[in-house]
């Protein structure tokens, strides 16, 4: 109950105070959205097969999120920072498909 009463407190309070995002996190902020929603989704697996761990979900949203940051800025380093952005969204989202299909034969048996 709590994470979901977090959830409607967030999305409210960004809807009213509409943040802006600063010029050098842009680059990194939908990297950072997809590399979140995948542990979201690895943690919504993990607790419909009985084996959610909320330190193992915290700790993996926090480096999920934050490696994911990192490939992207060390390519910008490098002069390739889109072809590591879209090499970082596509194994996301490779997992994100691949986890909610998990769900999916879960919940619907199929």
């Amino acid at each position: 109950m709590i994470p979901a009463l977090g959830l409607i407190a967030g999305v409210v309070l960004g809807l009213v105070l509409q943040p802006s995002v600063p010029i050098w996190a842009q680059p990194y902020l939908p990297i950072a959205v997809v590399a979140a929603l995948d542990a979201v989704f690895g943690g919504l697996r993990a607790l419909l097969d009985g084996i959610f761990d909320d330190k193992v979900f915290v700790v993996s949203f926090l480096s999920n999120v934050i490696i994911a940051a990192l490939i992207v800025y060390l390519g910008d380093q490098l002069g390739v920072g889109s072809q590591l952005s879209t090499g970082v969204v596509v194994v996301l989202g490779i997992r994100i498909f691949s986890n909610v299909a998990a769900i999916r034969r879960h919940l619907f048996h199929a």
